[in-house]
């Protein structure tokens, strides 16, 4: 096929392939580009060819390229968009509309491509310019699982003011009774299938499913109504432990903790409606909450290994008392007592006389006095008052956070809890085999059946407090390194301000933010 053909030059196809004769000395590579913009579907691929024929003016044909197809249609991978390129020039293209359209639809049908199909408007089109000509529907993922829980007590403090009394109240624990309501999730949904250029279903994603994470021990699953429930097995109290929603035992002492009790230690949370008396010990897992408004009076120990404490009526420790928490210490005011929190301390009104460590320590802006003894704090300590008008010797501390050593610390407990996994997971295959023979074990077997069960347990439990240790460390890291004693009405002399190494006792009442600025102690 002859395709051009002048006095210059003539330029021919045969099977696809393109072939340039030159008939005049005078035809160079300018004129030639001007020759492919008229002849669009001319795609030149071998150029040292073509420059080879121009300076040697050859006469007979060589071969410089390809003639390519009028248009080409590209289907995509996922057989979603059908694209579609013409090649023909403009010229050509507007005159010759309906062949071009006729071409199209005849295109698409060689193809099989039925669905979706999508015209294109032939007056504004561009040589060379990909258009999509068929476009399938996308299917539509369906709805994700929906998880919604009973909400715990907000373990917030509020101090009130109602005439000339006080108070320091808290919702601290929320009851549960056997079959409650703990919480529900709503199923993924089915999404929507959608449909291919060729006419075939796609078929649509069901939504991420999302797991109701709960204690087994102390909960159950229910289908109601289309919805997974989740019910109490026990009466107890609502709590968390290593983010898993869990129903704790739960002790209420009607009247205070002494001689007709004797001290208790306890496997859940503790609620004591009245005190604990000179001399006596609460120590529960749980929360421990003593209710009585008169305070705690001399008690010798109060302590939760898993939770938090709260004492509505403050402490009157005369020098005995400890009170420690796993988590976080409520209390409305504390004399000469020691307390130990892993996280938070509140205090309602004062402390008198008393040794405080915690990751954060913090009084009421408004009237919280700091008075004698030592405060320490990993973070910050926030207060309206410290010391006294008499000068009394008050320390407080702000460690600061070594994150180099807590990250070590971290390094250290991951890979103790990997060993403990290891172990247990050797464990686990053990109880297996065991069970499939449980019927035909002797004495001997049974017994060392339950030894291996209760290891298990045991690594269990562990594994659980060193990932809590764990997650407890990069909370910490996670807290700004913005280390602060907060003192908002009043610094009486005699207060010592320290944070990390450096220290200064206070020769003069002031007040104000108390950190290191510039490496020094801004006092």
């Amino acid at each position: 096929m002859i395709i051009e053909k002048n006095d210059e030059i003539t330029l021919s196809e045969n099977n696809g392939r393109v072939f340039i004769a030159i008939n005049n000395n005078g035809y160079n590579l300018k004129k030639f580009d001007e020759l492919t913009r008229k002849h669009t579907r001319l795609k030149v691929s071998n150029f040292l060819a073509l420059k080879k024929a121009l300076e040697n003016k050859s006469h007979d044909p060589i071969e410089i390229g390809s003639w390519i197809e009028s248009m080409e249609l590209v289907i995509s991978e996922d057989k979603m968009e059908a694209l579609l390129t013409i090649y023909e020039s403009q010229t050509y293209i507007q005159e010759n509309l309906a062949e071009i359209h006729t071409n199209i639809q005849k295109v698409l049908q060689e193809q099989r491509i039925i669905y979706g199909h999508r015209p294109i408007d032939l007056l504004t089109i561009k040589t060379g310019k990909t258009y999509i000509v068929a476009k399938g529907l996308s299917p539509q993922k369906g709805e994700d699982a929906k998880v919604i829980y009973l909400e715990q007590a907000e373990k917030k403090p509020v101090v009130k003011e109602d005439g000339n009394t006080d108070f320091f109240d808290m919702n601290f624990i929320v009851e549960i009774k056997e079959g409650s309501w703990l919480g529900e999730k709503t199923p993924p949904q089915k999404g929507v299938d959608g449909m291919n250029i060729f006419g075939e279903m796609v078929p649509a994603e069901p939504g991420d499913d999302t797991p109701l994470k709960y204690d087994t021990k102390s909960a159950y699953e229910v289908e109601e109504n289309g919805a997974i429930v989740l019910r109490s097995k026990t009466n107890g109290i609502i709590g968390e432990v290593n983010g898993v929603l869990s129903v704790q035992k739960h002790l209420v002492i009607d009247g205070d903790v002494g001689l007709e009790t004797g001290n208790l230690t306890f496997d859940g949370s503790i609620l004591v409606k009245g005190t604990v008396m000179a001399g006596y010990s609460v120590i529960a897992s749980g929360d421990v909450s003593i209710e009585g408004k008169e305070g705690v009076n001399a008690a010798e120990l109060i302590k939760s290994t898993e939770g938090d404490v709260f004492i509505k009526g403050g402490i009157f420790g005369r020098g005995v008392t400890i009170v420690e928490a796993y988590k976080n210490i409520y209390i409305k005011h504390a004399n000469e007592c020691t307390l130990e929190a892993k996280e938070d301390i509140h205090i309602g009104f004062y402390t008198l006389g008393s040794s405080i460590a915690a990751n954060k320590i913090l009084l009421d802006e408004r009237k919280g006095k700091i008075i004698g003894g030592k405060t320490i704090a990993v973070n910050s300590i926030t207060a309206a008052y410290s010391g006294n008008s008499l000068e009394r010797k008050t320390e407080l501390i702000v460690q600061g956070i070594d994150r180099k050593i807590l990250t070590e610390k971290a390094k250290v407990k991951a890979e103790e809890m990997m060993k403990l996994q290891e172990e247990m997971s050797k464990l686990n295959g053990q109880i297996s085999q065991f069970s499939q023979m449980k019927n035909a074990m002797t004495v001997q077997q049974i017994a060392v059946f339950e030894q291996t069960k209760q290891k298990y347990n045991q690594l269990q439990t562990e594994i659980k407090g060193i990932d809590a240790e764990i997650q407890r460390i990069l909370k910490t890291l996670r807290q700004p390194n913005d280390c602060y004693i907060h003192i908002t009405k009043e610094a009486n002399a005699g207060t010592l301000i320290q944070i990390g190494y450096k220290s200064s006792v206070l020769s003069s009442s002031t007040k104000g933010k108390f950190k290191i600025e510039n490496g020094e102690l801004n006092v």
